[in-house]
């Protein structure tokens, strides 16, 4: 009686325990994430979109009016219209989850009848942290004003970005008037997307700065070459993006020289200020010849930081980096921490950092 029992029992524990096992497979017990989340937002058809003055209807291919959506107190707008608005071709990609937008538009902006019974509601949007966005051929990265990631949204077949993207994306600044529930977006005129991130765009016809204040993707190179003191013709740049960095934006910019030297630059986006810079010529194989002495390499160092006094070296020592022998140099002045490798036989500078001193 005693097997039977424990017999019944178990089978009575088979199906819940497979039931649990199934349930975990698909939940925190270590399942697969999904790409995509289900999320509550609202269809707000009573915001209006203004675009340089121009109050702006949107249409999916199929001749429908899409409105814009808010979702955790973001206005998001369609990518495929606003593709339109740039002039640009709109491609997406079911194999790679890529929407891209690039080249001449050659197809004309949907056109439909305006949806005059669309009214404020509650829906669902998919937040696709796995779809792909690429403008001119470079994948781009979105952020709220907190430096905090943003993904498209998914509703109804069409994509969604929320506006500060499409602002950035469209070279315009945006702004908010609440009284009148309209989203504006103006300044500058319409440029490929490769002049905020990289890529080799330049500042637009007639328009002298970035999106929202910032520097254009010309004027951090500008900026990098002249605090490196290196001509247009004698640089290769590897990398100038725009980033977010502690809230706020900046601008990575890398390039080498055609003598083998290598300049990293870390600078604000909207002033150009240096926050880290770094500079490497490893590659610098010097002559041999008798040592330079410590006073010669604190004259060097300081040279190398304007304004900067003996009394701001904190480390200045004789070392060996594989072989060679240098000196090791660290100055703090006006908020800033600079580091170098001088080396002892020549007084060439083969290794400098800087960067801003965070409290």
């Amino acid at each position: 009686m005693g097997k039977n029992f424990a017999k019944k029992w178990a089978g009575r524990l088979v199906l819940p325990l497979l039931c649990a096992a199934l349930l975990c497979a698909f939940s925190a017990c270590g399942g697969q994430a999904n790409a995509e989340s289900a999320d509550a937002a609202r269809l707000r058809p009573d915001v209006a979109i203004v675009i340089d003055g121009v109050k702006q209807t949107f249409y999916n291919v199929n001749g429908q009016q899409v409105h814009p959506i808010l979702y955790e107190g973001t206005t998001y707008l369609p990518v495929r219209a606003i593709g339109e608005l740039m002039g640009k071709n709109v491609d997406w990609n079911e194999d790679t989850k890529t929407v891209s937008l690039g080249g001449a538009r050659t197809t004309p902006a949907a056109s439909g009848t305006p949806d005059a019974q669309a009214r404020a509601q509650d829906i669902t949007v998919e937040v696709r942290d796995d779809f792909t966005v690429v403008v001119d051929g470079t994948a781009r990265t979105f952020a709220d004003a907190k430096g905090q990631a943003v993904y498209p949204v998914l509703y109804n077949g069409s994509t969604y970005l929320p506006v500060r993207a499409v602002g950035e994306l469209m070279g315009k600044s945006v702004a908010w008037d609440s009284a009148s529930n309209t989203v504006t977006l103006s300044g500058g005129t319409v440029t490929d997307a490769d002049s905020f991130s990289g890529g080799n765009g330049g500042t637009p016809a007639g328009s002298s700065g970035g999106a929202a204040g910032l520097l254009t993707l010309e004027d951090a190179k500008a900026k990098a070459l002249a605090y490196a003191g290196v001509s247009a013709s004698d640089a290769t740049f590897t990398q100038v993006e725009l980033e977010w960095e502690d809230g706020r934006q900046v601008y990575e910019v890398e390039f080498y020289t055609t003598d083998g030297k290598e300049y990293d630059y870390e600078l604000d986006a909207k002033t150009g200020a240096v926050i880290a810079f770094d500079y490497d010529a490893e590659s610098y194989t010097p002559p041999s010849g008798e040592r330079i002495t410590q006073a010669k390499a604190q004259e060097i160092a300081l040279s190398k930081v304007p304004g900067a006094a003996a009394s701001h070296i904190v480390k200045l020592e004789l070392d060996y980096d594989d072989g060679v022998a240098v000196y090791e140099v660290e100055i703090i002045y006006n908020g800033m921490e600079y580091e170098m490798e001088i080396n002892a036989s020549t007084g060439a500078v083969i290794e400098f950092e800087a960067e801003a001193i965070r409290h």
